[in-house]
């Protein structure tokens, strides 16, 4: 996703452009790395990367460094505020909508307050559909470990949940892969998962990078950007939320309406969809 916003910026900007895998103490190193290049806009995708670029900061006053998400700010230091949290909504109003059991699930992998956020907006979803839903909640700690995302997948899906959506990162297949041998449905998140090999995933809830990359970049580019925490959602054409093509007729057409419905109000601003602050 943070890839495609990065080649975004590139073909419609003209920028040089680089990009590296950086975990652990390597996320500082690499970020400094890039400042001492002369990169004049350096990205880092996640929360975890809030805290190095703040320090980083005043001691690169020529590079803007931005992570997605993170509240940390300064007149070189910025963050991404994707509002996923919209397609989460209605995602958890999805399946409050459809569940048989009452029951619905969320894995996550790292607990960091981005994804804290996007998980206390699928189940303000689901109890706005269905006051009475379960929402069974369950991290690994680790956003690279299938086998982990599928073990706690199946405890969820043992306790009853027949709706999963995930924020694992790489381990996503596990939860795929779980709920394929209960026969369960899933949701995609952050990127568009709905083509998966599992063939049970309904919907996902996206962000579409690209746009808010480049408008970021463009600022930068021409000496307006400041430092600042930018929220970006569904008006903006960032997030969405999009059915499964192959799926969706086995969405009832009156649930298909109600969640039009909230989608609309949502892009309205009738419906201001629960958000943390970090």
């Amino acid at each position: 996703m943070a890839y495609k916003g990065l080649q975004a910026i590139k073909s419609d900007l003209g920028a040089e452009v680089n990009n590296q895998e950086a975990t652990g103490s390597q996320k500082l190193d690499a970020m400094r790395s890039y400042a001492q290049d002369g990169y004049t806009l350096v990205f880092g995708h996640g929360f975890e990367y809030n805290d190095p670029a703040a320090e980083l900061g005043p001691a690169f006053p020529d590079t803007f460094f931005v992570t997605s998400s993170g509240g940390k700010t300064g007149p070189n230091v910025g963050a991404f505020r994707f509002y996923l949290e919209q397609g989460f909504y209605l995602a958890g109003y999805t399946a409050g909508l459809m569940t048989k059991t009452g029951k619905v699930a969320m894995i996550g992998g790292d607990r960091v307050p981005s994804i804290a956020s996007t998980f206390k907006a699928f189940a303000a979803g689901a109890k706005a559909a269905r006051p009475d839903v379960v929402v069974i909640e369950k991290f690994t700690g680790n956003g690279q470990d299938v086998a982990a995302a599928k073990q706690a997948t199946l405890a969820a899906i043992g306790e009853g949940a027949d709706f999963v959506i995930h924020q694992a990162n790489a381990a996503a297949q596990g939860v795929f892969d779980a709920c394929k041998e209960k026969n369960v449905k899933a949701f995609g998140a952050n990127l568009d998962q709905n083509s998966n090999e599992s063939g049970v995933i309904l919907a996902s809830a996206i962000i579409n990078a690209e746009p808010a990359f480049v408008a970021l970049a463009k600022d930068v580019k021409e000496g307006k950007y400041k430092g600042e925490v930018r929220l970006t959602g569904m008006a903006e054409k960032s997030i969405d939320y999009v059915f499964n093509p192959a799926m969706v007729d086995q969405i009832p057409v009156e649930i298909q309406e109600k969640i039009e419905t909230e989608r609309a109000r949502i892009l309205s601003g009738d419906l201001a969809v629960p958000k943390d602050e970090f």
